[in-house]
């Protein structure tokens, strides 16, 4: 039972090839993943170092020691006013503190001034507080200063980033500050030292976490320890010198941060967005049809983007000379292989019909020679064909081409003394002692010089002389090879080069060459970064003394990688 078979939809056949899908959607903006890139990194750039900066702990550190050493400075001013105008002696001669009289001096001296002094006996007890006012009846009212509201345009960053910091090791670990109902100078470390006649001062944190300052100093009359002054004030001024150096580091952060962004975004631009054009082009070439797709040219940006732009350009414009040139030698094959083939057909045909042996047998010839044409026409065609890969894949060695010219000519000169015919001279001119060495394919090298020897040889009279010569330019090594023969026809010192031409004399047998010599060699030259001409040699009376090949090589690979 025969089934119909449906035709494969036109997007669905066996060979099809479309363009990816992440590549035809167009990545802009913050699609592009180089774009995330650049932007990740310079934000990260400027990030960092704000970070560091809103931690500010020297300043911080630094603030702390300037209002200690200004506590102590207050407090030692207050002591020698607490010995002098707040003692009384008593009888027996002994001289303590007047709680009343170091009250009354302490409410006028830190009238306003937002730090607490108390003042403490020889024996530890709290004997005055300049935040503790007696009432009417005897009473005493706690004066506690409020913290004044403050409406900040930044979040509590700095508190945020304190909170933070607090959990990383190494960060200063403060005391925690208490304060009894009945204090005594056990209570505080410093106000002990101080009855010891030695002032120091402490920083404190409070429940909330923010600072307290205390200095203590001794309270002395001639040099005897009537007690301890103690000073203390809470770190909110410093918590606002910091929060205002933060603010001013944000605020320089915003403005930073939003140039940072659009010069990212700007950059990001400049280079993703040509990258994105010249991918988008490449697909539109490889996947396209027709040639009207051209990569964009970007030659006003003199950096790497315009350079890859000019790359592409060269590269898409090499590939389609390269199809330009396989389909011509496509079709110059198909020609040159059809006229032995028809040739081939009818003697084959004709051979059939006819019964007089005579003409069997030279039909039969015409038969050979075309089947030996057809293997040279192959064999030809197969070498032309894998040339360029060959010689993309092999690695250049040190060719020396005095040696090489040599070696040639001892060969033709050997198989002339063989096969006993009267052959050529050979002229061989090499400048002595200048170094003739190229980098290349010896054997490809050897190839082209054997082609134009051949040539030579053929056009050349009997006895004739083949002159070759090498010399070492500035840059570049020059090989002539010259004959003495009949020359090329006018206006063919060119067309001589291209595929299946062939120029033979006439006494040379039809189809013995397949005329891809010239062409072979020529390609080879240029694959080696040189260049191979021809040309005629003039006469004395204006004629033509013959034919000269000339090669130019470089002897750096600089000249063609």
């Amino acid at each position: 039972m025969l089934k119909r078979v449906e035709p494969a939809p036109a997007d669905k056949k066996e060979g099809a090839q479309t363009a990816p899908k992440w590549r035809k959607r167009a990545r802009r903006g913050w699609r592009s993943p180089l774009t995330r890139r650049i932007l990740a990194v310079n934000i990260l750039a400027l990030v960092v170092p704000v970070m560091g900066l809103l931690h500010l702990d020297q300043y911080r550190e630094t603030l702390i020691a300037s209002e200690v050493e200004a506590l102590r400075i207050q407090g030692h001013a207050f002591a020698l006013s607490l010995g002098s105008a707040a003692v009384e002696t008593h009888s027996t001669g002994e001289e303590v503190l007047v709680p009343e009289a170091a009250r009354r001096l302490m409410r006028v001296l830190f009238h306003d001034t937002g730090v607490r002094a108390r003042a403490f006996s020889r024996a530890g007890e709290l004997i005055a507080d300049s935040f503790v006012l007696s009432g009417p009846v005897g009473g005493q009212v706690q004066v506690m200063e409020l913290a004044p509201m403050e409406l900040s345009p930044w979040p509590d960053i700095g508190g945020l980033y304190d909170l933070v910091v607090s959990w990383l090791p190494g960060k200063r670990d403060l005391p925690l500050y208490r304060e009894e109902r009945l204090q005594r100078a056990g209570d505080y470390s410093e106000v002990e030292r101080a009855l010891l006649g030695e002032g120091s001062g402490m920083v404190r944190r409070d429940r909330q976490g923010g600072l307290v300052l205390s200095v203590a100093v001794p309270v002395q009359r001639y040099r005897q320890v009537l007690g301890a002054l103690m000073l203390s004030k809470d770190g909110r001024d410093i918590a606002r010198a910091v929060d205002a150096r933060r603010s001013d580091i944000l605020m320089v952060f915003a403005v930073a941060l939003a140039i940072t962004v659009f010069l990212s975004i700007y950059l990001a631009g400049t280079i993703a967005r040509p990258i994105r054009l010249l991918a988008l082009s490449a697909d539109r070439v490889r996947y396209g049809k027709g040639r009207d797709r051209a990569i964009p040219a970007f030659k006003h940006r003199n950096d790497e983007i315009g350079d890859l732009s000019a790359a592409l350009r060269e590269m898409t414009e090499a590939l389609h000379a390269r199809l330009d040139a396989i389909e011509g030698f496509a079709a110059d094959v198909a020609h040159e292989i059809k006229n032995p083939l028809t040739s081939l057909r009818s003697a084959v045909e004709t051979v059939t019909r006819l019964e007089d042996p005579a003409q069997q047998k030279r039909l039969m010839s015409i038969i050979l020679d075309d089947v030996h044409r057809l293997d040279r026409l192959i064999s030809d065609i197969s070498d032309a064909s894998r040339l360029d890969a060959e010689l993309s894949r092999a690695d250049m060695e040190a060719v020396d081409i005095g040696e090489l010219l040599g070696t040639l000519v001892e060969v033709h000169e050997a198989s002339t003394i063989i096969e006993g015919e009267e052959g050529c001279r050979f002229a061989v001119e090499l400048p002595p002692g200048e170094g003739l060495v190229v980098p290349g394919l010896e054997g490809r090298l050897g190839q082209v010089l054997r082609n134009l020897l051949s040539n030579a040889i053929t056009f050349s009279p009997p006895g004739g002389t083949i002159r070759l010569t090498a010399q070492r330019l500035s840059d570049q090594v020059r090989i002539t090879v010259e004959d003495q023969g009949p020359g090329m026809p006018e206006g063919k010192l060119e067309a001589i080069f291209d595929r299946f031409y062939s120029e033979r004399p006439k006494s040379e047998k039809f189809g013995t060459h397949s005329g891809l010599g010239l062409s072979i060699s020529r390609q080879i030259v240029e694959a080696h970064g040189g260049s191979l001409r021809a040309e005629n040699i003039p006469g004395p009376a204006g004629g033509v003394a013959g034919a000269r090949f000339v090669i130019l090589l470089p002897v750096s690979l600089d000249n063609y990688d």
